[in-house]
């Protein structure tokens, strides 16, 4: 009886790694091998410290800028083209001229550039507009003028450059076509004019269309990091849409859950007390794992020894492990900040899955301490 009793041990212990769990252990996931070659696991691990921590403050998340660095004009043209709308003013020297009037010396002509390109000023006929400036337009009418009016001066104004536009749509106060203006316009100030965004900054994100190229970065990025807000360019579609953020927490935590983000930045010590902290008889204090997609420039500047692994990436997954079990891993969890859609993953202690093991063989010993008591008094 007690050599079956080891043996039922033996293959016990033999199943122990298909004991069920939340998920992998914290060996399973920061061994030596794993941490070795971070390009054939295809994630890489990288602890959290007070120097790693520095790194990704200061790091500047730019894509969104270099996706449209050097494309398109980066604001409206200074040309005339269809549909801009002007004001001519004609002055002339007599007032019994032309174009005086018994008010003033002058007569204000609005005018549209029609779908030819042309004008139509009274005694100057037709007038190509599309393609010049406006000092090329004025000197223009001034010259057709001449010998028709006396000593005529012209004064043009742009009231509405309507044929260079961008579209603005999506969680905004007033969604709409808009015209650029001459100066360089860029993407908040036009996100300004159509009456910003209807949600937090934070929980919006700001999607650019121009031409085949599109890119999509949260709004308050337009504002923490200047070289995001890029300038715009006629024809661009801009989409504003309402983007909750949150996080999963997973493993040996109080409670497992999808939490939203309630502030505008949320720290690793703030997210695991909203699930509860640390499962007191399962969690592994130094296996708190963050899992995540990181710009591939901040893997570099963290780890360069990385770099060839992620030369030809622009993100790559990424897993930060944090230990609670050194008392500056709380400091530290207070300046780690937390981010959309990142994964908080606590692993179980050895002894949990011991405690597990020994819950499951307990009825089996039992039965075989049964048994043999029924021999021995047989």
């Amino acid at each position: 009886m007690r050599f079956a009793a080891l043996v039922i041990l033996s293959m016990a212990l033999a199943s122990c790694a298909a004991l069920p769990g939340d998920g992998p252990g914290a060996i399973n996931i920061s061994s030596q091998d794993i941490e070795a070659d971070s390009s054939q696991n295809g994630y890489s691990i990288i602890r959290i410290d007070r120097e790693n921590i520095d790194v990704i403050k200061r790091y500047r998340p730019l894509a969104f800028a270099n996706e449209f660095r050097g494309v398109g004009s980066g604001g409206s043209s200074t040309l005339l083209g269809v549909g801009d709308t002007l004001t001519v003013g004609i002055w002339e020297a007599a007032p019994d001229g032309l174009f005086s009037s018994s008010d003033s010396g002058s007569s204000q002509i609005p005018a549209v550039i029609d779908e030819t390109g042309y004008i139509f000023i009274p005694y100057a006929g037709r007038v190509r507009a599309s393609g010049l400036s406006v000092e090329g337009l004025r000197q223009s009418i001034q010259s057709k003028l001449i010998g028709k009016a006396v000593e005529p001066q012209v004064l043009v104004s742009l009231q509405q450059k309507l044929s260079k536009t961008a579209v603005v749509v999506g969680d905004v106060a007033k969604p709409g076509v808009y015209p650029l203006p001459l100066r360089q316009t860029r993407l908040l100030e036009l996100v300004a004019s159509a009456g910003g965004s209807r949600e937090a900054t934070y929980e919006t994100v700001v999607t650019l269309k121009r031409g085949r190229r599109s890119g999509t970065t949260r709004m308050e990025h337009l504002i923490d990091y200047p070289e995001n807000n890029v300038l715009v360019s006629p024809n661009d579609n801009i989409l504003l849409s309402h983007r909750p953020r949150t996080f999963s927490a997973f493993g040996a935590v109080k409670s497992n859950q999808l939490v939203p983000f309630k502030t505008k930045s949320v720290t690793l010590a703030e997210a695991l007390a909203t699930v509860g902290g640390l499962n007191d008889f399962k969690a592994d204090s130094g296996g708190i794992f963050l899992f995540r997609y990181e710009d591939a420039d901040l893997v570099r500047d963290i780890r360069p020894e990385l770099a060839n692994h992620v030369a030809n990436e622009n993100v790559v997954p990424v897993v930060y492990q944090l230990s609670l079990r050194d008392p500056n891993g709380f400091f530290l969890s207070r300046f780690f900040e937390m981010r959309d859609k990142d994964i908080l993953y606590v692993s179980n202690h050895p002894t949990a899955e011991l405690g597990k093991f020994l819950q499951i063989i307990a009825p089996l010993i039992s039965n075989v301490s049964t048994v043999q008591g029924i021999a021995i008094a047989d």
